[in-house]
């Protein structure tokens, strides 16, 4: 869920399949493009550290933390970094297309905004847009120009790739985005399910260095793209406690684990569970068990 997946971790886990359409990862200039073709079925629900554009032929499900869409017809995604989702197939037939950039490379140090204030990729926006048949011819048009120049050897292929993706996002300006989201019937027992998942993947701590990121109930909303308020309400509902009760036994669990089986510090514990200061993880550890952590250790040893 909280799994990062760089474009480099994206070749190399597709490279057998994707070798025949791609170049080097060192040479993308933060830009690819590949057939649809190739992809799992399943996709993961997940954040990626790119953005990515597809051209979805073939029918399935588009799930978010509290809502989904069907596709039932060609659609045009759009997805960023902050928005974690997953895609479900209903059918083998899958076809299209899809690329990934970064913002920089969009931009290309031009003034332009963020990305993520644009109306196609901004949190709360609607990132579906089903196409119909003429719409599809020129999106299909433009992906297979992308396909072809990405291969070639011209010196100013990433311009044109540049133009070619301005060009879509311009298309697509034109178009209406579905109105079709669905909200989960069980929406709370999902978003409670996503949230222990999430905070379960901040551990085992394996090194000081390996800090805990998410910290707090905001950190792992903004992580799921859901309102605060919406994840303690599905959070309380299905497991009886707060938000908070949850990430702090979790941190506590795993500060025992380390006090009793490793020979870091206790600032090395600290810091790794994402304390500034040695102080404010003893006097924490202390409120929630009633004992200091040196003094669990020396009880332990």
């Amino acid at each position: 869920m909280e799994s990062h997946e760089s474009l480099k971790g994206f070749y190399e886990r597709n490279a057998p399949n994707l070798a025949s359409q791609c170049i080097g990862v060192s040479k993308m200039g933060h830009f690819n493009v590949f057939s649809r073709e190739y992809c799992s079925p399943l996709t993961p629900y997940s954040r990626r550290d790119y953005y990515k554009i597809s051209l979805i032929i073939g029918k399935g499900k588009l799930h978010y933390a509290d809502k989904w869409i069907k596709v039932d017809r060609p659609a045009l995604l759009f997805s960023n970094p902050i928005i974690p989702y997953s895609w479900e197939a209903d059918d083998e037939d899958q076809k299209g297309w899809f690329c990934l950039f970064t913002d920089q490379f969009l931009h290309n140090g031009s003034r332009m905004g963020n990305l993520q204030d644009s109306p196609l990729f901004k949190i709360g926006g609607t990132p579906v847009f089903f196409v119909n048949e003429e719409q599809q011819k020129i999106l299909a048009e433009i992906y297979t120009k992308m396909m072809t120049e990405i291969q070639s050897d011209y010196i100013h292929k990433y311009d044109m790739l540049r133009a070619y993706l301005h060009l879509m996002i311009h298309e697509t300006m034109r178009m209406q985005p579905a109105e079709s989201f669905e909200p989960y019937q069980n929406a709370s027992q999902r978003v409670a399910s996503l949230f222990m998942e999430l905070l379960e993947r901040q551990f085992p701590i394996d090194s000081p260095e390996a800090f805990l990121k998410l910290k707090t109930p905001n950190d792992y909303a903004r992580s799921l793209s859901i309102h605060v308020n919406s994840l303690n309400r599905s959070v309380k509902e299905i497991t009886g406690k707060t938000t908070s009760q949850q990430i702090t036994g979790r941190i506590i669990q795993e500060a025992n684990a380390l006090l009793k089986h490793t020979d870091w510090n206790i600032a090395e514990i600290a810091y790794g569970l994402g304390f500034e200061e040695p102080a404010y993880f003893t006097n924490y550890f202390k409120k929630q068990t009633g004992i200091t952590p040196n003094a669990l250790r020396m009880d332990v040893v």
